[in-house]
């Protein structure tokens, strides 16, 4: 998977196609991420002693990959990923500006 936690993502499509956020966690087998503040949804929560209020609580979903694209901290674009074997390492770079990610 190209997307990893910490990594600056760009959400390109959806409701929130253009917001900019970071990987929280992602889920390689689901092929899904989630990122921080976007692609949130309200659920109520039912009271679970007694005294205790019931509330709505914004909770983000995953997304999937296909729908992010990575964003290069060098040129700030949202970018495709490319791989370059160096020896035993193997190293993600920016298609637009060959930096390593």
């Amino acid at each position: 998977m190209k997307i990893k936690k910490g990594d600056k993502v760009k959400i390109i499509t959806g409701k929130d196609r253009g917001k900019t956020g970071k990987v929280v966690t992602s889920f390689p087998r689901d092929k899904k991420v989630i990122v921080e503040g976007l692609n949130t949804v309200k659920k109520s929560v039912k009271p679970r002693k007694e005294g205790e209020k019931g509330q709505i609580v914004e909770t983000p979903m995953p997304v999937s990959i296909s729908n992010v694209m990575l964003v290069c901290p060098k040129c700030d674009k949202a970018t495709r990923v490319e791989y370059k074997i160096e020896g035993d390492k193997k190293n993600r770079v920016c298609k637009k500006c060959n930096v390593e990610l």
